[in-house]
């Protein structure tokens, strides 16, 4: 694919799959206009989550036209005390009352991420107001993790004149230990076919490549490689790899003859 159609590309895929997509945001200006590019342009179908009086405020000041789009006040919905309960269940091992699980979904986040797991949305798409950690926090707590993968990641899709590449993890995990290394590049290997539609060739990066240095950051990459290898044996893989190694096939025939990947990696995992 040029990198330059990949955009109109993903938003084909979006129409024609027309799914739903909650906004915890929703009162954030720039959310309010995503939605509304959303709704016009039969990308998805956006779902405006928050308090209705704050986001027709908002909206308003915006010049952001809200017809034909959704507006959810986790607060008036009667749906609060069903997710209330919902969560309670899901979380009372860990000692929350239900007191505490109806506060969490008044809030637009836990709220959202509960329509997901309930099947009344498809994706919620948030941290424009809320942070990262509560994000991930409403998005682990209450949808939860797909099986087979120990750890929630993030990946930055990076389009480039002659090609696109996936970044991970840069923005979660300050320092994953070789399972979760090998669980993220999992997750955005099979995240960039899903974007892209183009086979991932996954470089586990390193500031040594092949063993030309010793250091127990080095050791955790060459674990973290194998442990893809056997997870995932039918992924074109490589580590532990330097940059220039990884997307150079000039660089990749002296300093590591023989990669599979021959210095055309697409997908970078980074150690730290």
């Amino acid at each position: 694919m040029i990198p330059s159609d990949l955009l109109n590309s993903i938003k084909q895929k979006a129409r024609n799959s027309r799914k739903s997509v909650v906004l915890p945001d929703a009162e954030d200006e720039r959310a309010l206009k995503a939605a509304r590019i959303l709704a016009d342009e039969h990308i998805a179908t956006p779902i405006l989550i928050g308090n209705e009086e704050e986001i027709r405020s908002r909206a308003s000041s915006a010049g952001v036209a809200l017809n034909g789009l959704r507006i959810i006040d986790p607060v008036k919905s009667e749906k609060l005390s069903d997710f209330s309960h919902l969560f309670f269940n899901l979380r009372k091992q860990k000692g929350i009352t239900l007191d505490q699980a109806r506060s969490a979904m008044s809030g637009p986040l836990y709220f959202g991420a509960m329509m997901v797991r309930e099947g009344m949305a498809d994706g919620s798409v948030a941290g424009s107001l809320s942070t990262t950690g509560d994000v991930l926090r409403a998005a682990i707590q209450v949808i939860g993790l797909k099986e087979g993968i120990s750890v929630a990641s993030s990946f930055f899709l990076m389009v480039f004149p002659h090609r696109v590449f996936s970044f991970a993890d840069c923005a979660v995990l300050p320092d994953p230990s070789a399972e979760q290394l090998a669980d993220i590049a999992i997750a955005t290997a099979e995240n960039y076919r899903k974007l892209t539609g183009e086979e991932p060739r996954v470089a586990l990066l390193s500031f040594s490549t092949k063993g030309s240095a010793s250091h127990p950051m080095v050791e955790k990459v060459q674990r973290a490689t194998a442990l893809l290898l056997r997870k995932s044996p039918g992924l074109a893989v490589d580590g532990e790899l330097q940059l220039d190694a990884a997307i150079v096939p000039k660089v990749a025939v002296s300093k590591a003859p023989g990669s599979p990947l021959e210095g055309n990696a697409n997908v970078l995992i980074f150690p730290i």
